[in-house]
C-alpha cells in the first residue's frame, strides 16, 4: 500500500499535440487508492498531473488444427462462444458441472499453471464448493498437493472425478482433480470463481508431472485436436465492476468469428509455461534500445491467469520512464506507476490520448522474421469503478517482476490467441471485441526483419521448477551434514580442542545471506 499523499488540490494546463495541430486545454487529475473489492472508496486527492507466418488457415482440419465446427461430432466451436465470465481485474472462468449427482462451479482460466483444482471445503471468500462426499463418482487418490503462485497457494489432495463442461466438448470426462482444503491470498473477496484450471504443459503439475493434466485427458479421451484458442473481452471496461465480460474459450480448435485478419504465429521456446521469444518492446514507436535477453530473463510466458502487463524490473523501469516522457502529462506520481495509487479524471474526460502506443516484437516461425502485436492506452490505462460519483479512476495496466515477462491479460484482451500445442506455436490475431468507443484498441503488424537483434534471446540454460527443487534439496542435504559436522565437534571433549592463549589473534568475521524463496 502506498502512504497517503498531502499535497493540496492544483490544476494543471497541458499542452498537447494531435497530428499538426496543437491544442491547449485543462485536464484535472486527481490520485487516490486503490479500493479492495467490498469497500468504500477514499477520498480522492487532487494533484499535479504532470509477409511473414502470418496466415489465414483455410476451414477444416490440417495437422491436427481443427477450424470448423462439427455439430454432430464432439466439437461445436459455436457453441463455445461467449462461455467465458469475468474481467481482467479477478479473471475469466468456466462453468464446470463436477461429479455425481453434477456440482456447478465457475472455474478460471489459467495458462500459466498446469493443475485442475476446486474448493473443497467452505471458504468465506468463495460462495460454492465442491462436496466429494455427495459425488458417488469421485475418487480419491489420497495424495497431497500443493501449488503457489505470483500470489497465494493452496494445499489440497487429489483424486479424479467425471466433468462436463455446458458450453464446452460434448460428453462427460474423467479428470485428475484437487480439492483445496487450506488456502492463503488464492480465494480473494469479491471474486466470483470457484476453482483453477491449469492449461498449461504437464511439467508445471504438481506433485509431479506424471499427473495428466485436463487439456490432456480431454485430447485422450474426446480425441479432440491438441489445440485451444482464448478470446477475453474486457477492453477498456472497469476490471472489477459489478457485472462481468465475456469472453471465449475454445477447446480443440479455432472459431473464425473470433478474430479478424490473419493468425500469427510465434514459436513455443519451451513445453512448460508457454514460453515465448521477445525480440523488443517500443513505446510511441521509439525503441527501448535493450538487449533482448533484458526481455527473456529468465523467460517471457504467455498467462491468461495474470491481470497485468508484467516486465522485468530494467524493462519496467524503461517503459515507464519512456510513457513519461512521450505521454502529455509531464509531472506524475510515483505510485501510479508502482500500482500503489489510481489516476482520476473528471468522467467527461478521456485521458486514454494522452499516452502512447505500446508494441511488442516477437520471433516468428520464420526465425529470420518478426511481428509486433501493439496495444493502444485503452488496455493498459485501465478504468475502475467505484471512485466518487463525478470521478472515473483508472490504474497502470503495467507492474514489475523478479522472474519473468508476462503477456498476462492487459494484453490478451486485445487479441485472439491461439495455444496450437501440436504444432508448439502461440497465434495472436486482432480480437473484434477489442473495441472501445467503435475503434480497435490492438493491432498486428508484420513482417519486419530481425538482423538488428541476436539469434537467440532467450537464455540456453533454463532452470525449470523441477530443477530448481533438486538444487533445493541438494544443497539442504549439503547443510544438514555440515551442520552435523559441527554438532560432533562441539561434543569433543574439552581436552581435544585448542585453548587459546593471550598470544593468540581470533579474527571473526560473519556475513547473513538472506534468500528468498519464490
Amino acid at each position: 500500500m502506498g502512504t497517503p499523499l498531502a499535497a493540496p488540490g492544483l490544476l494543471l494546463l497541458l499542452a498537447g499535440t494531435a497530428g499538426l495541430c496543437r491544442a491547449f486545454f485543462s485536464l484535472p487529475l486527481r490520485v487516490s487508492h486503490p479500493v479492495a473489492p467490498g469497500g468504500s472508496p477514499p477520498a480522492p486527492v487532487v494533484l499535479r498531473p504532470a509477409s511473414g507466418s502470418r496466415q489465414q488457415d483455410p476451414l477444416g482440419g490440417a495437422d491436427g488444427l481443427a477450424l470448423a465446427s462439427d455439430p454432430g461430432g464432439t466439437l461445436n466451436f459455436l457453441a463455445m462462444v461467449e462461455n467465458l465470465q469475468g474481467d481482467s481485474g479477478r479473471g475469466y472462468y468456466l462453468e464446470m458441472l463436477i461429479g455425481t449427482p453434477s456440482q456447478a462451479l465457475n472455474i478460471l482460466v489459467d495458462t500459466g499453471s498446469s493443475n485442475f483444482a476446486v474448493a473443497g471445503v467452505p471458504d468465506p471468500d468463495v460462495t460454492s464448493y465442491f462436496n466429494t462426499k455427495l459425488s458417488s463418482t469421485y475418487k480419491s487418490q489420497g495424495i497431497d498437493v500443493t501449488v503457489k503462485y505470483s500470489q497465494g497457494s493452496w494445499t489440497g489432495v487429489l483424486g479424479t472425478d467425471v466433468i462436463t463442461i455446458p458450453k464446452g466438448i460434448y460428453g462427460s470426462y474423467t479428470i485428475n482433480i484437487a480439492t483445496i482444503l487450506e488456502s492463503e491470498n488464492f480465494f480473494l473477496p469479491g471474486v466470483k470463481w470457484h476453482g483453477i484450471l491449469g492449461l498449461a504443459y504437464d511439467a508445471l503439475a504438481k506433485p509431479s508431472s506424471s499427473v495428466e493434466t485436463f487439456f490432456d485427458s480431454l485430447v485422450r479421451q474426446a480425441k479432440i485436436p491438441n489445440i485451444f484458442s482464448l478470446q477475453m473481452c474486457g477492453a477498456g471496461l472497469p476490471v472489477s465492476g459489478s457485472g462481468t465480460n465475456g469472453g471465449s474459450l475454445v477447446l480443440g480448435g479455432i472459431e473464425p468469428s473470433l478474430y479478424n485478419g490473419d493468425i500469427w504465429y510465434t514459436p513455443i521456446k519451451e513445453e512448460w509455461y508457454y514460453q515465448v521469444e521477445i525480440l523488443k518492446l517500443e513505446v510511441g514507436g521509439q525503441n527501448l534500445q535493450l538487449d533482448c535477453r533484458e526481455y527473456n530473463a529468465d523467460k517471457a510466458i504467455v498467462d491468461s491467469g495474470t491481470t497485468l502487463l508484467r516486465l522485468p524490473q530494467k524493462v519496467f523501469s524503461v517503459v515507464v520512464q519512456a510513457i513519461a516522457r512521450t505521454s502529455l502529462i509531464q509531472e506524475f506520481s510515483s505510485g501510479f506507476w508502482t500500482g500503489s495509487q489510481l489516476a482520476c479524471w473528471d468522467k467527461t474526460e478521456r485521458p486514454w490520448s494522452l499516452f502512447p502506443k505500446l508494441s511488442i516484437y516477437l520471433r516468428d516461425e520464420n526465425s529470420s522474421r518478426s511481428f509486433r502485436i501493439s496495444i493502444l492506452p485503452q488496455l493498459y490505462i485501465q478504468p475502475i469503478l467505484g471512485i466518487g460519483e463525478n470521478l472515473q479512476c483508472y490504474r497502470f495496466g503495467i507492474s514489475s517482476s523478479t522472474n519473468a515477462l508476462v503477456i498476462g491479460a492487459t494484453v490478451m484482451e486485445g487479441f485472439y490467441v491461439i495455444f496450437d500445442r501440436a504444432q508448439r506455436r502461440v497465434g495472436f490475431a486482432v480480437s473484434p471485441c477489442a473495441e472501445v468507443d467503435g475503434s480497435p484498441v490492438s493491432e498486428i503488424e508484420g513482417p519486419f526483419t530481425t538482423a538488428d537483434v541476436a539469434s537467440n534471446c532467450v537464455s540456453s540454460v533454463s532452470f525449470h521448477e523441477p530443477v530448481l527443487w533438486i538444487a533445493s534439496y541438494a544443497l539442504m542435504s549439503l547443510c544438514a551434514i555440515i551442520l552435523l559436522v559441527l554438532i560432533i565437534l562441539l561434543l569433543i571433549p574439552p581436552r581435544c580442542q585448542h585453548r587459546y592463549t593471550d598470544n593468540d589473534v581470533v579474527n571473526d568475521e560473519s556475513s547473513l545471506v538472506r534468500h528468498r524463496w519464490k
